[in-house]
C-alpha cells in the first residue's frame, strides 16, 4: 500500500558549479523528472555560462571556452523552472542545491517554484542503509547503480535518480515518513548586485551580496567542553559540519534558543563539534581532532538539545 502523504512527483537535480561559495554560480544542471513512485518521466540538461572564471575544471570538466557560448542562466530559468514546478526537488545534499539554485533565480530577480526539497542523504540516514560513508557514488554501489561520468550533471542526476527510486520503495514499504523539509524563496536576494563579467571592475566584493545573519551574542559565560553522558550546558560554544537532515539555519536557531553558542569554527574553546560525518577531511573535523574537541552526530545532539542545563548564576 503506497502511503497517501507522499508526494505526487519529483525532479531529481544536479547542479556543477563555479565553487562552493555564497557568491558561485551554476555552470550546468540536469533534472530527471520522475512520477509519484520514482519512474522517470523525462530529463533535461544544460550548460549555463557563469559570467565568471569556471572555477575548477578538473572537476567538472567545464572550461571557459566550452562555456562561452552556453545560455546566461536568465535564459534557462524558465525551461528549469518548468521541470522544477510542482514537484520535490531531490539532490545529494540538497541543502547546496537548493542554495545555488535559489541565488541564481534571485540574481534573476525571481524564484524557483520549489516548495519542499528531499536530501537523498538523509533518505539513506533514515533507512538506515548500510554505507561506508555519504558520497553519492556508495549509495549508487549499494543499489546496484553504475556511474558512468562523475561530477557530470546529467549523469550523476541519472545516478541518483536510479538510486533514489529504489530507496522510495524502501521507506514506502516500511511507511517511513520521508524527511522533506520547505524551500522558501529568498527574495532577501533579489535586488543584490550581480557580480560582473571577468575583467570589468565593479564595487561587488566578493561575498557581500548576502548579509550574514547576525546573531545577538550569548549571553552566558562559556563552561567549557561537553562530557560524554552528562547534559549540554548554556554558554557551550558549539560548531557544525557537513550535511545536516534538518535545515542548519533551524538547527542554529534552535541552538541559540537553548542558550548555546553558535561558533563559526573550532578552536581550543568549542565546546562540541556536531557532525554526521566525522571522518571527513574538512577544516572543522581535523581542528577537533588535533584540539580532542568532543564530537557527536546530528540525532544524538538533537536529543542533548531537549534537556540543557542553566548556567551557573
Amino acid at each position: 500500500m503506497w502511503p497517501a502523504a507522499y508526494p505526487q512527483g519529483y525532479a531529481v537535480v544536479d547542479v556543477e558549479t563555479t565553487g562552493l561559495a555564497r557568491d558561485d554560480r551554476i555552470v550546468s544542471a540536469a533534472v530527471y523528472r520522475l512520477d509519484a513512485q520514482g519512474n522517470v518521466e523525462d530529463h533535461w540538461y544544460t550548460l549555463v555560462n557563469p559570467e565568471r572564471d569556471p572555477g575548477p575544471v578538473w572537476i567538472h570538466g567545464l572550461t571557459s571556452d566550452v562555456l562561452e557560448g552556453a545560455p546566461l542562466f536568465p535564459e534557462i530559468a524558465a525551461e528549469f523552472a518548468e521541470r522544477l514546478d510542482g514537484r520535490v526537488l531531490v539532490a545529494h545534499n540538497a541543502m547546496f542545491d537548493w542554495q545555488m539554485i535559489a541565488r541564481e533565480y534571485a540574481r534573476a530577480k525571481s524564484a524557483a517554484p520549489v516548495r519542499q526539497r528531499l536530501c537523498t542523504i538523509a533518505l539513506a540516514k533514515e533507512l538506515s542503509l548500510p554505507l561506508p560513508n555519504h558520497k553519492l557514488e556508495s549509495l549508487a554501489a549499494h543499489f546496484g547503480v553504475v556511474q558512468q561520468r562523475a561530477h557530470n550533471a546529467l549523469d550523476d542526476a541519472r545516478v541518483l535518480a536510479e538510486a533514489f527510486r529504489p530507496s522510495l520503495h524502501a521507506a514506502a514499504e516500511r511507511n517511513v515518513r520521508l524527511p522533506l523539509l520547505e524551500c522558501r524563496p529568498l527574495t532577501e536576494w533579489a535586488s543584490a548586485p550581480v557580480p560582473p563579467r571577468a575583467g570589468h571592475q565593479s564595487s561587488y566584493r566578493a561575498g557581500s551580496w548576502r548579509p550574514s545573519r547576525k546573531r545577538p551574542p550569548c549571553p552566558y559565560p562559556n563552561p567549557g567542553r561537553y562530557e560524554s553522558d552528562k547534559p549540554l550546558k548554556q554558554g557551550m560554544r558549539v560548531a557544525f559540519s557537513g550535511d545536516t537532515s534538518i535545515d542548519r539555519e533551524l538547527l542554529e536557531d534552535r541552538t541559540v534558543e537553548a542558550g548555546l553558542h553558535v561558533a563559526t569554527s573550532v578552536s581550543r574553546l568549542t565546546s562540541l563539534l556536531v557532525t554526521n560525518d566525522p571522518d571527513s577531511p574538512t577544516s572543522k573535523t581535523l581542528k577537533a581532532r588535533s584540539f580532542g574537541t568532543p564530537v557527536v552526530d546530528e540525532a544524538a545532539y538533537t536529543q542533548l538539545l531537549r534537556d540543557v542545563t542553566p548556567a551557573d548564576g
